[in-house]
């Protein structure tokens, strides 16, 4: 839930705010500098290895890793679980997703079940804060449990010192690549509704960057604020407060779901306002069934990310530390692809979690982990 992390403690209603503009807008819109971002993120992306290989097979025998997910829900967090799992199938460990709705009660139950089954690693997977749960974290440090946070933050956050490694994703980057994307199909005359989850720790500097983007890049003929839905009542809230922000305003043309999960709740708004033809949507994450609605034409644009590709990169990194190997690193491997109407059939018909992408990252990893 880079992609793609959710959920924290922290829960905050819905509101309506506006994001904080640059000072200084540019006089045109920038449209060669869009351009060379959008090519850049447009080409199959090639596997460059991440650190020196090991045998992973031989080092991660006995080993045991539990994985507790944000929320089991997220399609997107989901699928990178289920990957995981192939994976480490793949490698010859114990590997156990820790099912939850989301609760932090439930995120509580399965680091108890952690410790008390000492698994030799514990993942907090897309959006656990670890400061949220500091006592368990504790605890498992004192169990000599590791304690792993993966694909909750941004880059530009600072890591948490009580695990064992972190691994983040550069938010601020896909918030980047969406502004010039928005600049680029509007010519510059873009007004934009963000839909965000101020509960998801990355949210803020993801917003702020694609609002920078836009007064840096698109100059001011743009315009763009932010609503956020706490990630539990996306089915509830998502539509109405979408609803209420086209109603308000008309002229609204772009809608960015900072999560493309966030999009099936979208679609109805704009269907029940009569703006389906009129307004794109342009999210981040690349899950399957999104894709699927690039394909179709409901969503113009999906910032993929492989979850094939999420997964090995977080299993490299937690595996090298198990095994007791240096670091390489606080930040996930894993390109940003852009999927829209021309490639979105490359994804599968319909879409799975791991085409599109290019095949290069299977083999590569196999071969980084003595596999083949």
């Amino acid at each position: 839930m880079r992609k793609f992390a959710v959920g924290s403690v922290a829960v905050f209603g819905s509101l309506l705010v506006a994001l904080a503009g640059s000072q200084a807008k540019a006089a045109t819109p920038d449209l060669a500098q869009a351009q060379a971002v959008i090519n850049a993120h447009s080409q199959i992306p090639d596997f460059v290895p991440p650190g020196p290989p090991f045998d992973a097979r031989k080092c991660m025998a006995g080993k045991s890793l539990l994985s507790i997910p944000t929320s089991s829900s997220i399609p997107f967090v989901d699928g990178i679980e289920n990957s995981m799992g192939s994976v480490a199938k793949q490698v010859g460990f114990k590997f156990q997703q820790w099912k939850n709705q989301g609760q932090p009660t439930q995120w509580v139950q399965g680091m108890a079940f952690g410790i008390d089954n000492k698994f030799t690693g514990i993942d907090l997977m897309g959006g656990i804060i670890p400061n949220a749960l500091a006592p368990q974290v504790a605890a498992a440090n004192k169990a000599g449990v590791k304690v792993f946070a993966t694909h909750y933050s941004d880059t530009t956050q600072p890591a948490d010192p009580a695990v064992a490694v972190t691994l983040r994703i550069p938010f601020h980057e896909v918030g980047e690549i969406i502004a010039d994307w928005i600049t680029l199909k509007t010519g510059g005359h873009a007004n934009v509704l963000i839909v965000g989850s101020s509960d998801i720790l990355p949210s803020k500097p993801y917003a702020d960057m694609l609002g920078a983007t836009l007064d840096k890049v698109c100059g001011p003929g743009c315009k763009h604020r932010y609503v956020t839905v706490t990630v539990p009542t996306w089915s509830t809230k998502i539509q109405t407060t979408v609803q209420g922000a086209l109603i308000a305003d008309p002229t609204i043309n772009y809608i960015v779901p900072l999560y493309d999960s966030m999009s099936q709740f979208v679609i109805p708004a704009l269907t029940l306002t009569g703006h389906r033809k009129n307004v794109k949507i342009a999210t981040f994450n690349g899950t399957p069934f999104i894709i699927d609605m690039v394909r179709r034409g409901d969503v113009e644009m999906d910032i993929g990310e492989s979850l094939g590709w999420i997964a090995r990169s977080i299993l490299d990194g937690e595996m090298r530390n198990m095994c007791g190997l240096p670091s390489i690193g606080e930040t996930l491997y894993v390109p940003l692809y852009i999927f829209d109407k021309d490639n979105a059939k490359d994804a599968g018909i319909p879409a799975d979690f791991d085409r599109g992408y290019g095949d290069k990252h299977v083999a590569g990893y196999a071969k980084l982990w003595g596999m083949q």
